[in-house]
């Protein structure tokens, strides 16, 4: 099965904030990416639009050839948003202005039916749900509950302590359970060519986030290049 890579061009517009001007531009970073190999597209409108600005989604919801991947916290402005730009997916993530990136799941057990409902107008409206969890059972099953197409198991307590221990077992078991569940199986945060093969490897998992490491391999090798090396990377791992 061919594993999707999705690239998240957040941090394009992050250095394009630095400096309050136009660019570099996601927009064109998106196309891109697309150009160079990459299935999809994902961007974070977050509350505080401390990197992507409205009128970048609004642009990326019309230009995206492949998929676009909308993040977003479970607020009604923001689901509101999303149904009224339509893009492939949406993944409910989230969110505390205090962080400097997402540091863990979604907290699915917290307030369930407000997530419910989100999730079902969502998908009344034909826009695939993913939720970003922890790589724990409990989540796991109770985002099935909840009524998503997918779970993105993050990826971040692995990425600090890679190797064959006890963060990689917890997405393998996870991804497991999930598709055993019928729910597809993502996986995303910190990943980079040096530690993406194991999870590449998971076969339940069909898709990766990857966003931060490329545009950062990008201020060396250029942006296709970064996404061509990161594609090669994942597609040796696989069996």
């Amino acid at each position: 099965m061919h594993q999707r890579l999705y690239v998240n061009v957040d941090h394009v517009a992050t250095i394009r904030q630095a400096r309050r001007t136009d660019e570099p531009d996601p927009v064109a970073a998106a196309a891109l990416c697309e150009e160079a190999g990459a299935d999809g597209i994902t961007a974070h409108l977050r509350e505080d639009r401390r990197h992507m600005q409205d009128a970048d989604i609004e642009s990326l919801a019309r230009s995206v050839r492949t998929v676009f991947n909308l993040e977003i916290a479970n607020t009604a402005a923001m689901v509101g948003l999303a149904l009224r730009l339509h893009p492939f997916q949406v993944t409910l993530v989230p969110e505390r202005r205090e962080e400097v990136t997402t540091e863990g799941g979604l907290d699915v057990t917290r307030d369930p039916a407000g997530l419910a409902s989100s999730i079902e107008r969502l998908r009344g409206a034909g826009i695939r749900v993913s939720l970003f969890i922890d790589p724990d059972a409990t989540r796991v099953r109770a985002s099935h509950a909840l009524g998503a197409h997918a779970i993105e198991l993050h990826t971040g307590t692995y990425a600090h302590h890679p190797g064959d221990g006890p963060a990689l077992a917890a997405l393998r078991d996870a991804s497991r359970i999930g598709a055993g569940l019928g729910l597809a199986v993502h996986a995303g945060h910190g990943l980079t060519v040096r530690n993406v093969g194991p999870v590449a490897a998971i076969p339940e998992v069909e898709e990766l986030n990857i966003g931060h490491h490329l545009v950062s391999r990008a201020v060396f090798a250029g942006l296709g290049a970064a996404v061509r090396e990161m594609r090669g990377a994942m597609d040796a791992a696989r069996p």
